[in-house]
């Protein structure tokens, strides 16, 4: 079941018709992250993937930041319900290193990406490093205008190692990643849109309430049918011709035979709106 309440460096809670809204609430940090609040999140999306009253993931920065990326002060965590124990921390080595990105920070943003369920990312403000490429694993990216975005882990030496690169080249390629990344690039909101790195900007004051429509749009759409066209989407970016038309083939026997495609039809039919996801009131 999907845990609201507040824990350590956000917030969770579930709004109708099935929005989960995750609200980093550290603004004082800048919203930074931890290893330890890395694994909440790992845990979060874990509950949010399995419970059927989840539709989709909204997340949200609180002050002036999604997320300005580590938080590598050394402070202690902030306040809140842990939701899994502590482990060891690694990084004290080269092998600690890796397996601490494969294990956290590369599994969070797989956790987001691996959602069957939508996502959205309502970029308030600044975005960095992990801010950054947390926010890029969503589906649907609206920025605030005053949202500023970038990786620029070159400027201490390091490397957007949570598959920044990877998001970055298949949002706008080879060239234009280069570019970002070796000049440690810190966009404004509309050069993030001109690049296509969100969907969408918006004025200051609207962003809430544009990405609370966006989400019950979603929401209210036909649950199974997305969710089986959001893999397929990011499955089509990777596979052959021919893979792809299999996969989508092996979906549609699927979406084809569901409740929600019989309502559609009769719904056409009738002339009326569709009354989706009935299965999700059983």
């Amino acid at each position: 079941m999907f845990q609201q309440g507040n824990f350590r460096g956000f917030e969770a809670e579930l709004r109708e018709p099935g929005i989960a809204v995750i609200t980093f609430n550290q603004p004082e940090r800048m919203n930074g992250l931890t290893q330890a609040i890395k694994r909440d999140l790992i845990e979060q999306l874990t509950q949010a993937q399995m419970d059927d009253r989840v539709r989709v993931v909204l997340f949200a920065g609180s002050g002036r930041a999604f997320s300005a990326g580590d938080d590598i002060t050394g402070r202690p965590l902030p306040p809140g319900t842990p939701l899994v124990p502590d482990i060891f921390p690694g990084h004290r080595e080269a092998i600690g290193t890796y397996e601490g990105l494969r294990v956290l920070s590369q599994t969070l943003n797989s956790a987001v990406r691996n959602l069957d369920k939508l996502s959205i990312a309502a970029i308030n403000g600044i975005a960095i490093q992990t801010g950054l490429s947390l926010a890029l694993s969503c589906d649907f990216r609206i920025a605030a205008k005053e949202a500023r975005l970038g990786s620029a882990t070159l400027r201490f030496g390091l490397l957007p190692d949570e598959g920044g690169q990877y998001l970055l080249v298949q949002l706008m390629g080879v060239a234009k990643t280069m570019d970002f990344l070796m000049h440690k690039r810190i966009v404004s909101a509309d050069e993030a849109l001109a690049l296509g790195l969100v969907h969408e900007v918006v004025e200051p004051g609207g962003l809430a309430s544009r990405a609370m429509e966006l989400a019950t749009e979603l929401a209210n759409g036909p649950q199974v049918a997305m969710r089986l066209l959001k893999r397929t989407i990011y499955n089509a970016a990777e596979m052959t011709w021919a893979h792809a038309l299999d996969d989508i083939a092996a979906k549609t026997a699927i979406s084809d035979h569901h409740p929600d495609a019989r309502e559609g039809v009769a719904a056409f039919r009738e002339r009326r709106e569709p009354q989706f996801n009935q299965w999700l009131n059983r």
